[in-house]
């Protein structure tokens, strides 16, 4: 079975509270991460039709930052998926209500996995790709996998060499003590 990805995308907006601020009046990184956890929850959950869990966040980088009192909409879209998990890629941008300028905050890739009934993986739909875009988000999805694989098998500590990263390591702000 293959679903349009269109079916399951979902956004969101939101007024930003002084509640959800710092202590220097921006939002709270935390309170963004938790709004995101959820959309990607909310979009993998109507692509599967079950209920999904997060496996992992591939990079979250804070690009600007968000007002009290700004709209931030959160949008999400199954990019890419496997047999039981799906990638989910989310946008989030504010918006000033006075003036209209609109920030483009983060992006970031949330890897979900449906579950069944009683907790065991679930097999998801896959998706229709139709667009340039979709096969262009797709594509990068399976190279991000596959680099991640890499990153874990590189430093495994049975595996690691430490000559190899001497030279690199000492480049840095930092006092090594062997």
């Amino acid at each position: 079975m293959f679903k349009n990805i269109e079916d399951s995308q979902v956004s969101i907006t939101e007024l930003m509270l002084p509640s959800h601020s710092n202590f220097s009046g921006k939002i709270h990184g935390g309170h963004i991460l938790n709004l995101m956890d959820q959309i990607a929850f909310a979009c993998a959950s109507k692509h599967s039709g079950h209920y999904c869990v997060t496996a992992s966040v591939n990079r979250v980088d804070f690009l600007n930052p968000i007002e009290v009192g700004e709209l931030v909409t959160l949008k999400a879209s199954v990019n890419f998926t496997g047999n039981t998990s799906m990638v989910v890629g989310l946008r989030v941008e504010s918006e000033n209500i006075q003036s209209g300028e609109k920030k483009h905050c983060n992006s970031s890739y949330f890897t979900m996995v449906a579950k069944d009934a009683n907790g065991n993986n679930a097999k998801v739909p896959g998706i229709i790709l139709n667009t340039v875009d979709s096969v262009r988000r797709f594509a990068r999805s399976i190279e991000r996998q596959d680099q991640s694989r890499k990153r874990s098998t590189k430093y495994n500590s049975a595996q690691f060499n430490i000559e190899e990263y001497l030279d690199i390591v000492k480049q840095h702000n930092v006092m090594i003590d062997l």
